[in-house]
């Protein structure tokens, strides 16, 4: 695992409290940049006024930034968030560095159950289809679980494997249905690629606080997950109800990836590479590293939304493309320097 630069220090109320300030900044300054940059500019005035309730902004500029962008930040916000927190948990339950929130075969689950409901175009695509998702998704999670519980335990080793094994299952109906519904070709293929541009405030108020939520829960097992990983025998001497906590934390995180998926279709490389970042730079303790990486994953999916917008606009690229074209070398950058 990647250790934290010699200059991190001792984790204290004070040090936490200044580190987190300042991702939150960083943050606050990517999501305004979000705001401003796309395929029609719009200066950071205007959209201080928007924000603000300024009448010297356009009504064209207004529903841009309201109405288009706001949604889709947030959006990312949200996903980049969501993916980080489950790809630290998973990497603790595990104590495997390259798990990430999709190695259990839950991102398959979701994606089967979105293209079949566009397959058949069923609905209301913005409802629907995220629905159909989120319904795949806890399929898959209930199956790997059912599978990987023996003897009132959960076995992390059977569970990985599991994972791995159904999600290769998933993967191959999902092309298997592509080829069925071909005329959704597009549709289908911008869902594996991972896509921000349907966002919605509908959805985000529907998805957001039951994702926040997970967050928190998660968040509060982080001294938890600290003695987890040194062995599961070393945490129950010290009083950690480690069956318990392993399905919990399992569930929690295995839901906020459902409906991350649900929302966002397939966005690889955020929950594998964050973790790892935050880890190199402010150490392994969780009580840090859940919350930084809640924050540094927010901001990185806005910087890649950024990317896909302005790149080649008007032309938009899936925002899973980018994070796959920035996390791929990132991540052999990381291995070869730790």
């Amino acid at each position: 695992m990647p250790q934290p630069f010699r200059g991190s220090g001792p984790l204290t109320p004070q040090r936490t409290l200044g580190i987190l300030a300042c991702l939150l900044g960083v943050l606050l300054i990517a999501f305004l940049v979000g705001l401003s940059f796309g395929s029609v500019p719009i200066p950071f005035s205007h959209v201080l006024g928007t924000l603000t309730g300024s009448e010297s902004v356009t009504e064209t500029e207004r529903t841009i930034i309201l109405d288009i962008r706001l949604p889709r930040l947030i959006l990312a916000l949200l996903v980049g968030a969501g993916l980080s927190v489950a790809g630290v948990v998973f990497q603790a339950l595990l104590r495997n560095p390259l798990a990430e929130p999709y190695v259990l075969g839950i991102s398959s689950g979701g994606t089967v159950g979105a293209i079949i409901a566009i397959g058949f175009s069923v609905g209301a695509s913005n409802i629907t289809t995220p629905l159909a998702s989120f319904l795949g998704a806890g399929a898959v999670m209930l199956l790997v679980y059912s599978i990987a519980h023996r003897r009132g335990q959960l076995d992390t080793y059977t569970l990985l494997l599991a994972g791995v094994m159904v999600g290769a299952f998933f993967n191959a109906a999902v092309l298997v249905i592509i080829a069925v519904f071909n005329q959704e070709l597009r549709n289908a293929f911008l869902w594996l690629m991972g896509n921000l541009s349907s966002a919605s405030m509908d959805s985000i108020v529907v998805v957001a606080p039951p994702l926040l939520v997970g967050c928190i829960l998660l968040l509060l097992h982080a001294r938890h997950y600290n003695l987890i990983a040194t062995g599961d025998e070393t945490a129950m001497q010290l009083g950690v109800e480690v069956p318990r906590i392993k399905r919990l934390s399992y569930l929690l995180a295995s839901l906020i990836t459902g409906l991350v998926v649900s929302v966002s279709g397939v966005i690889g490389f955020v929950g594998l590479i964050i973790p790892h970042i935050c880890r190199m730079l402010f150490g392994p303790d969780h009580r840090l590293l859940l919350p930084a990486s809640f924050l540094v994953g927010g901001s990185f999916l806005i910087v890649a939304d950024i990317v896909s917008r302005t790149l080649i606009a008007p032309t938009e690229i899936p925002v899973g493309a980018v994070t796959a074209a920035i996390g791929a070398p990132l991540f052999v950058y990381l291995l070869k320097k730790s």
